[in-house]
């Protein structure tokens, strides 16, 4: 069995080509976008070695309205289970496995997957997740039924059994795993589960008011030596005048440069084993822009920086 304990250099990308839980069609190109921008080049560039396991498959968007509160269930239940079992092969192999969205309902499926090795090795998970929404909806709160505003919660088991039941415990995580940066659109709902869980949020109020650098300070306090911690990356977390390639685009996010700093930052820590990257969309973007600037931050992620550094 691979030593999963060291800092492991050994990646597979996995593409996840669907929109199935979004309103606006166009992540299921973000895969492709991301290999245009070179991102495995960009990798073997580090020492890296990089397997491209290619694109997983599943069904169709049909596009259809909400049936119960959410849109598409039985689709987006299919992508995830496939998700689910392509990213625990590669895990299970002493691989890092970085998903290629698509849509960031596919984090339920990942993410779920590495919830069950830490439980089966005993580590402790830590999650971080990037974005401008919390992503905690659910069908009771949700004004459009998409389940990519709903990964967080069915993660804490608070959405429909086919996903929350996915990675074979309920709930998959604990709302204390997770730390959310960057946030600044919550649904009024969202706002009291967010309390009533106990999350950790640090919102755009808050990188303003103590800076990226104290902010990602809290994020990974207290993180231990063999933590195995998770990156779940939703493009929209940066502004979009830097990066204008999403659906969901919020203004007043933060700078390519803050950006950086967190993954230079989690790079640091050497506790990285796993990544998503979510919700590309090159048919909103201008010139693969915004999968130039995924893919910089992602060589960041694994040690890229201006000079040598002392930990």
């Amino acid at each position: 069995m691979p030593d999963r304990h060291r800092l492991d250099t050994r990646v597979s990308l996995i593409g996840a080509p669907t929109d199935i839980g979004a309103s606006a069609r166009g992540a299921s190109m973000g895969p492709e976008a991301l290999r245009v921008a070179h991102l495995d080049a960009a990798l073997r560039a580090r020492g890296i070695e990089v397997r491209d396991i290619g694109n997983l498959h599943g069904p169709g968007n049909p596009q259809l309205p909400a049936v119960d509160g959410y849109r598409h269930l039985e689709e987006v239940v299919a992508w995830n289970r496939t998700v689910h079992g392509a990213v625990y092969a590669e895990l299970r192999a002493g691989r890092i496995p970085i998903l290629l969205g698509g849509d960031h309902s596919l984090s339920i499926g990942s993410i779920s997957d590495v919830a069950r090795l830490c439980r089966e090795e005993g580590r402790k998970l830590r999650i971080v997740w990037f974005d401008a929404h919390t992503d905690i909806n659910t069908r009771d709160l949700t004004p459009s039924g998409n389940l990519h505003g709903m990964p967080v919660a069915c993660l804490c088991g608070n959405g429909p059994q086919e996903l929350i039941e996915i990675g074979g415990s309920v709930p998959a995580i604990e709302a204390s795993w997770i730390r959310q940066v960057g946030i600044r659109s919550v649904d009024d709902g969202e706002r009291r589960l967010v309390r009533d869980m106990g999350i950790e949020v640090i919102d755009m109020r808050g990188i303003d008011e103590m800076g990226m650098r104290r902010c990602m300070e809290l994020v990974l306090d207290g993180l231990e030596a063999g933590t195995h911690l998770h990156v779940s990356f939703d493009v929209d977390f940066l502004d979009p005048e830097a990066a204008p390639g999403v659906a969901t685009a919020v203004r007043g996010g933060p700078t390519y440069r803050e950006a950086q700093l967190c993954m230079e930052m989690i790079a640091d820590t050497q506790c990285l084993r796993s990544v998503d990257i979510m919700e590309l969309n090159p048919a909103l973007d201008v010139r693969n822009q915004t999968a130039a600037i995924a893919v910089e931050l992602i060589e960041s992620l694994f040690g890229k920086s201006t000079l040598i550094r002392s930990r």
